[in-house]
């Protein structure tokens, strides 16, 4: 009985060690920019490494200024991500309200075709893509940044996944009442899918502010430029200054840090909305 107690406290006692080593492991890739961001590149590599804080922050921000305009990629990012995210959503989130609430012949068919789609490699819509915006003209600008990904296929899964909760009788019920499509999407339907558009959010806010190939080839000028393009530019030939490649990074995680905290209570309900209820 001793030695069966005492592998449970064993179990019991090495649990939050492992959740401690997690909890480290995680972390320290942040610790470690931030760390870079403040010191001269060559204290990051020194050996023993410099673990501690420098004084060098300001000296990095403003030689990462000099380099790419931080403040107007900061915009480009900002501005490209967040239009991004408020036309996807309403573009997914009508197509997924179509196809969970609307019988029509090829609804399975289109719903299927959405999922098929995701399986295409994206470097293989390039090409297209790219002959489009050119025959638009639309070349290095904020249309280009943006239109070409509006409609996703995974958010038009992940929400209508959900609206397939929603109960058809308050659509229903609505109609009856003489409220239109458009009235019933917005008033009745859209406010009780918040942990579902919150969670798609988050998603298309990652995929856009992370986005580097096609900003890398539609973009012809610095001054379109976002931040995975800008930073990927800051490495040179032969000399890197990982001083301000650090503060770029970290003022780039800011923005995603915020936009997760501010939606993180709806993001796990979301994601698993339809399932629980």
């Amino acid at each position: 009985m001793q030695g069966k107690k005492g592998l449970k406290f064993a179990k019991k006692a090495m649990l939050p060690l492992f959740l401690l080593i997690g909890i480290v492991i995680s972390i320290f890739p942040f610790y470690w920019m931030l760390v870079g961001s403040t010191n001269h590149t060559s204290k990051i590599f020194s050996n023993p490494p410099t673990m501690g804080f420098g004084d060098q922050f300001l000296t990095n921000f403003n030689n990462l200024n000099d380099s790419i305009n931080i403040w107007r990629v900061l915009y480009n990012s900002l501005f490209v991500s967040v239009v991004y995210v408020i036309l996807a959503l309403i573009v997914s989130t009508m197509a997924a309200y179509a196809l969970s609430k609307f019988s029509f012949k090829g609804n399975k068919f289109i719903f299927m075709a959405f999922l098929l789609s995701m399986m295409i490699p994206y470097q293989a819509l390039l090409i297209p893509q790219f002959k489009m915006m050119s025959d638009f003209s639309m070349l290095n600008t904020y249309f280009a940044l943006i239109l070409p990904t509006v409609c996703s296929p995974f958010a038009i899964f992940v929400m209508r996944q959900n609206l397939m909760a929603f109960p058809t009788e308050l659509i229903e019920a609505a109609r009856i009442d003489g409220a239109g499509e458009l009235k019933i999407f917005f008033r009745i339907v859209l406010p009780s899918m918040k942990p579902a558009l919150a969670a798609t959010a988050i998603f298309l806010f990652l995929q856009q502010w992370n986005n580097f190939l096609w900003p890398l080839v539609v973009t012809t000028t610095t001054e379109m430029y976002t931040f995975p393009v800008a930073l990927s530019s800051l490495k040179g030939n032969s000399i890197i200054d990982y001083g301000q490649i650090n503060v770029g990074i970290t003022i780039a995680t800011i923005p995603i840090i915020i936009f997760f905290l501010a939606l993180q209570k709806h993001f796990i309900q979301g994601m698993l909305g339809s399932a629980v209820k």
